[in-house]
């Protein structure tokens, strides 16, 4: 079920931030409601994902145990974060769940489509490998099942793809010594970004990002003129394949301190540049063109 697999998902999110944060055990709800609400607000079956949470962590000491086994070359704390989490939400299901809902080789499949989507490369077919080693040792349960024919989802042509509206902006500032600053974001992958959000009912792109920049980096900005829309397709697991439309501003600001948005899911760090200092940031290659079309529009005003 879509909604089984958007429940799933949002687990290994939210698992894999409090993994990578090494927070207490306590901050899962916050975490786990938080990602429901930006990513799933529509979900039905929340009871679920948060069962699937709880009861993974509590297990967890277990689950690792039984992933080293099956994986000898590969300690626990030497498997990449989402892998480790993706692999403890499939054998959790593999192990503890009600065959009847989810079978065997459906916990093992769902496990490595995940991989698929949120992990590296070599992911799924490394989940497939440890999952199917644990799957043989429990004696193939289901092995000789008649599958149930799984629904494809009909392939959606490019133009017919429903439209995710999202608003962003590259932010300056003057700083006191009268050099100019850009506004970044860092993000746990490792990269600075732009700050960006989706658009809300009864909004536009600019009241977005203006509302957006607020929240996340706690600035009020004006916005100077817009820079590029920047388009990409994405996978949603309720409704399969979106576009998600981003439009880019440059936005002026006061300089002030910034400001994180607390449990700010995927960032770590936000800052202030010396325009001299942005070719050296790593970015990530599809807003190179908008920070450096912003850069030769700031480059008249210093």
């Amino acid at each position: 079920m879509a909604n089984r697999h958007l429940s799933r998902s949002i687990a290994v999110q939210s698992l894999f931030e409090w993994d990578f944060n090494g927070q207490p055990e306590g901050i899962i709800d916050r975490i786990t409601a938080r990602n429901i609400d930006e990513f799933a607000p529509g979900l039905e079956d929340k009871t679920f994902v948060n069962q699937l949470v709880h009861e993974l962590i509590a297990e967890r000491r277990k689950l690792d145990h039984i992933i080293e086994k099956a994986a000898p070359e590969w300690p626990i704390e030497k498997i990449a974060i989402v892998d480790r989490n993706i692999l403890r939400v499939g054998l959790w299901e593999l192990l503890f769940a009600d065959r009847k809902e989810v079978p065997a080789r459906v916990a093992i499949n769902e496990a490595i489509e995940i991989a698929k989507t949120y992990g590296g490369e070599n992911s799924g077919k490394f989940v497939n490998g440890v999952l199917g080693t644990v799957y043989k040792e429990m004696g193939e349960p289901g092995k000789d099942d008649i599958p149930v024919k799984k629904r494809r989802v009909k392939d959606i042509p490019y133009e017919d793809m429903p439209v995710e509206k999202l608003g962003g902006a590259v932010v300056y500032a003057r700083h006191s010594d009268g050099q100019l600053r850009l506004a970044f974001v860092h993000d746990i992958f490792g990269h600075w970004t732009l700050s960006k959000g989706h658009v809300g009912k009864n909004e536009n792109e600019e009241k977005a990002t203006i509302r957006k920049i607020k929240e996340e980096i706690g600035v009020d900005i004006k916005i100077i003129e817009k820079l590029a829309e920047n388009e990409y397709v994405a996978s949603n697991p309720e409704v399969g394949k979106i576009r998600k439309r981003v439009s880019y501003y440059l936005a002026e600001a006061f300089f002030q301190p910034l400001r994180l948005e607390k449990e700010k899911g995927g960032l770590d760090d936000a800052r202030w540049f010396p325009l001299e200092s942005v070719p050296e940031l790593k970015l990530y290659d599809d807003i190179v063109p908008i920070v450096t079309r912003a850069l030769n529009r700031l480059s008249n005003t210093v």
